[in-house]
């Protein structure tokens, strides 16, 4: 849900079996109004709040628990137990700990989650206590402990760290297995990245062929009874295409156009310097169909419309640029209209499905323009 919120998106992956990872109320209500029931919704997160605790412990009273809870810290566990002691509940919720598997990701520093200096998950130390605090380990209370999740970061590079992540997860299940029966669940998160076009990168079968040498290292009655990943960025990230128009074309020592789509749409390349490719959909006016080779394209600066010097989309091979020609900035479908914002007091762009038959649907109308008078 992180990746892409828009429920008509939602739904579509809903229908193809998929569940939905929560990280709040509202992605939890919109995972609910895209047709996911709760046995289907996991919520996650470092910022669960008491009131966001407190609504998984009465959907839980109302025989509607979510698949499971991910716990942050030994504070946030004891938050819980309280709450759900002050509930009968029907049965336990089933909760996993967030294990920081202290590994260097592949990956740029902002989206290193699984490193040990980040905020995200518990050291072992610390998430054995969870369990103790949460009183989860006895089998009998209204918390039950099922499990590990873990998140090596996003866009790994590598399968290096996320291996070694899986193997400390692994590990340390293993050990509280012995004494937690219920405890049969590793979740490995995600971080399987979508390189741009011509890039390398690992793909998920390139993940999965690690798997079974981790697994063959644990004795086989404290190996995981069920793995999970959350593969949010690599399903939807190459179904979104953000549609701009030029506004402006200069020159600055080399070609430059200025586009009316940028960072309020599509934040990622201001916010930690991603890249994504750019490509022209009119010329002069006239639909555009790049020629073999660069013949007709220039290196040309991107920049999008708000009043900060950081709205840059990079610099793409395109061919001569006017106002009013269309171009398409590519791979917008993970982290774009998730993370877009009002500010500059522009309205959110609507979203568009395609569909498999060549009809357009709205998926989400444009938001609404603040006016005068």
């Amino acid at each position: 849900m992180k990746a892409n919120d828009v429920a008509a998106i939602v739904r579509l992956a809903g229908a193809r079996g998929f569940g939905a990872n929560v990280v709040s109320r509202g992605e939890w209500a919109i995972a609910t109004r895209a047709g996911i029931p709760n046995e289907r919704i996991t919520f996650e997160g470092v910022g669960k709040t008491d009131d966001d605790l407190a609504a998984a412990v009465r959907a839980a009273r109302q025989s509607k628990p979510l698949r499971w809870l991910a716990v942050e810290s030994a504070a946030e566990a004891a938050v819980l137990a309280l709450l759900a002691r002050r509930a009968p509940l029907p049965l336990p919720i089933e909760v996993l700990f967030r294990l920081n598997p202290d590994v260097s990701p592949e990956t740029q520093r902002g989206l290193a989650v699984g490193s040990g200096g980040s905020k995200f998950g518990l050291t072992e130390a610390e998430l054995s206590e969870a369990i103790d605090v949460a009183g989860a380990g006895a089998g009998k209370g209204p918390i039950r402990a099922r499990g590990i999740h873990l998140h090596v970061g996003s866009q790994l590079g590598a399968v290096d760290a996320w291996r070694d992540g899986v193997r400390r997860g692994l590990a340390l299940l293993a050990l509280l297995r012995g004494s937690l029966p219920d405890f049969d669940t590793l979740d490995v998160g995600g971080g399987f990245p979508v390189a741009r076009l011509g890039e390398p990168a690992p793909t998920p079968e390139r993940f999965a062929r690690e798997v079974p040498a981790l697994l063959d290292a644990i004795p086989p009655d404290r190996r995981p009874r069920r793995l999970a990943i959350e593969p949010g960025r690599f399903l939807v990230a190459r179904s979104g295409w953000l549609v701009a128009r030029v506004l402006h074309a200069r020159d600055r020592g080399g070609r430059l156009i200025v586009v009316d789509a940028g960072m309020t749409e599509l934040i990622r390349p201001a916010l930690y310097g991603a890249r994504h490719d750019i490509v022209a959909l009119t010329s002069g006016g006239r639909p555009w169909a790049a020629p073999r080779g660069a013949a007709g394209l220039a290196a040309t600066s991107v920049e999008g419309p708000i009043c900060e010097s950081t709205d840059e989309l990079g610099v793409h091979d395109l061919p001569p640029l006017q106002r009013g020609d269309l171009v398409a900035i590519r791979d917008a479908g993970a982290y774009a209209a998730s993370q877009s914002s009002t500010y500059n007091g522009r309205p959110r762009p609507p979203q568009v499905v395609l569909d498999p038959d060549g009809r357009l649907r709205l998926a989400r109308r444009r938001g609404a323009r603040s006016t005068l008078g």
